[in-house]
């Protein structure tokens, strides 16, 4: 016999003292929220009548989750990212704000500070030359008439060979395939970096063993992301998912969207100065106008290495 008594004047009295309510102390919005997490974490145990043993479960679970600092990789596994982004784009369209090149997930490895170059750098240390396939990655920056924007700054990062981002990867040098690079005068960016491997979630981790309970992969393909940021326009947070991969549109992390796929051509011809194969990649962007300050800069979200001013 189910017994539901989350709706009772007693038992929501008792959830707001629990949230704060009973006292002028804290955060107003904070207290609304956690009030709202209680009142449906109640609702969703009657309902489904989660057991005890479930419910320690499933916190034993979030104590591993954050042991392993795993969560971002989970809330871009079950697609809240994604949800996040799509909530954006449907409030965008309402307000008249539309156009450019679509956002789509940040994920949880960037890493601020990076070197930054004028036009043209390079991003890989060269640990990797006798594995990896030389990438040449270049673009514009335009403004949605397709005008060039001059003094953008495309801050980019992605995997290593292995799967693997520098900073989280210990083995990796400073810095790995992290550059910013401002455009010149015609809003042009140029790297030259490996091509990235895709990656899958660690199988022994709780990102995977949740999946594996939900009947999912982890897997991502090779992919690229960006920031894209520059004075009178909105910041633009978005990456390509490279064509040809297995998982391009397969992506646990849901980040794969039209006008994100990344055409990499394969080459053999010596006329990068490169001997054997190598890779090029094109890929230009549009932003839209800002329409304050705060749409010229990215979001607040906990991130590693927080540097002044990067």
């Amino acid at each position: 016999m189910t017994v539901k008594i989350s709706h009772t004047a007693d038992i929501q009295k008792f959830f707001e003292e629990a949230a704060g309510f009973g006292n002028d102390q804290g955060s107003p919005r904070l207290k609304r929220i956690v009030l709202r997490i209680l009142q449906d974490t109640a609702k969703i145990i009657e309902d489904l009548e989660v057991t005890d043993d479930e419910f320690w479960t499933a916190v034993d679970y979030l104590n591993r989750l954050g042991g392993r600092n795993e969560a971002g990789l989970l809330v871009a596994g079950l697609g809240i990212e994604h949800f996040l982004d799509l909530l954006q784009d449907a409030r965008d369209e309402l307000a008249g704000q539309t156009g450019g090149t679509p956002r789509t997930i940040e994920g949880p490895l960037y890493v601020a500070g990076a070197p930054i170059a004028q036009g043209e750098t390079r991003m890989d240390d060269g640990s990797e030359e006798s594995v990896a396939t030389t990438m040449f990655l270049e673009g514009q920056v335009l403004d949605l008439d397709g005008k060039p924007v001059a003094g953008a700054i495309v801050d980019l990062w992605h995997a290593n060979t292995k799967g693997n981002y520098s900073y989280f990867d210990q083995s990796q040098s400073e810095y790995n395939l992290r550059r910013r690079i401002v455009t010149d005068a015609e809003g042009r960016y140029r790297a030259r970096s490996i091509v990235p491997s895709g990656y899958g979630c660690n199988p022994e981790g709780p990102t995977q063993e949740c999946l594996d309970q939900l009947g999912r992969h982890g897997q991502r393909p090779a992919h690229i992301h960006f920031f894209i940021s520059a004075p009178g326009y909105r910041h633009l947070t978005t990456q390509i998912n490279l064509s040809g991969d297995k998982y391009l549109w397969d992506d646990f992390a849901y980040a794969t969207r039209d006008g994100l796929v990344g055409e990499i051509a394969f080459r053999e011809d010596g006329a990068r100065g490169v001997s054997g194969r190598y890779a090029e990649l094109e890929f230009s962007f549009q932003l839209q106008k800002a329409a304050d300050a705060d749409d010229e800069q990215r979001s607040h979200r906990p991130r590693a290495l927080q540097v002044q001013g990067a």
